[in-house]
């Protein structure tokens, strides 16, 4: 087994190469809310595993409870926005053009930017139980990377249901949708997952990566700039309206939001 360098030691992630293997938990109790510290780390250890010919898999789980309850609200604030959504959507564009078959396995909550990381992996298996959502309206901002990809992956009439209303859903439910491949019972998530590992186990990684890359051609380049434009617009008018500061202020501080429409 080998695990990442300790020059580049890890404190929000569990972390381990076990070839043909890359195995990424999200390690920050209770909820392993996605902060900046980990949206760094995330970053070094796709790196580190797309430079390895030895490996032809990532699985991207959640320790503990859940997958992840979405990217820290603290860094919601607009000065700290941009480094946020720069550093996240460098994480999602690695994940997005990663040579290595991406597998998600989803327990508990799978809530926002957590959604968004599981959603843009190649194969999606989730727990019947999980709890699915992108819930940033009710902070009046909205997902970049779900705004730019959903209605690819469920249709633009779901997508614009679940991004507008904010509201959540169970992994049967996104199984049923589309959003993953398929739901199962909390004690067969492991199982099903190592399933679906063997059966990878044994074909090419050049195959599997030149594959990749011709079934995402087409979506690749519209994904890019979708993303990009989804980003100016959430910098340049999102948050100069007041009611996105309203928003994260008023979660922060454990009340309802006081909407202006402004």
């Amino acid at each position: 087994m080998t695990t990442i360098s300790a020059e580049t030691s890890l404190t929000r992630l569990a972390f381990q190469i076990r070839p043909p293997v890359a195995r990424i938990g999200l390690n920050h109790p209770p909820l392993n809310v996605i902060d900046i510290p980990m949206m760094e780390e995330l970053a070094r250890a796709l790196t580190e595993v797309e430079a390895r010919p030895d490996v032809s898999m990532i699985l991207l789980t959640g320790e503990g409870k859940g997958f992840s309850a979405g990217v820290d609200v603290a860094a919601h604030t607009p000065d700290k926005v941009p480094e946020m959504l720069t550093k996240f959507h460098t994480v999602i564009r690695s994940l997005v053009a990663s040579k290595k078959v991406t597998i998600a396995a989803v327990h508990g909550n799978c809530l926002g930017g957590g959604a968004e990381l599981a959603m843009v992996c190649d194969i999606v298996i989730t727990t019947d139980a999980a709890t699915w959502g992108f819930p940033e309206i009710k902070l009046g901002c909205y997902p970049p990377v779900a705004c730019t990809a959903l209605a690819a992956l469920i249709g633009q009439r779901r997508a614009a249901e679940l991004i507008l209303t904010g509201k959540c859903i169970s992994g049967t439910d996104a199984a049923n949708i589309t959003l993953a491949n398929r739901s199962v019972p909390v004690d067969s998530l492991v199982a099903t997952v190592e399933e679906t590992v063997a059966q990878l186990f044994p074909l090419s990684p050049a195959a599997l990566a030149v594959t990749k890359k011709a079934i995402y051609a087409w979506d690749a380049a519209h994904f890019d700039k979708g993303l990009a434009r989804a980003e100016k617009i959430y910098l340049e008018e999102l948050m100069k309206t007041n009611d996105a500061q309203e928003g994260v202020q008023a979660f922060m501080e454990k009340r309802e939001p006081r909407w202006s429409g402004k």
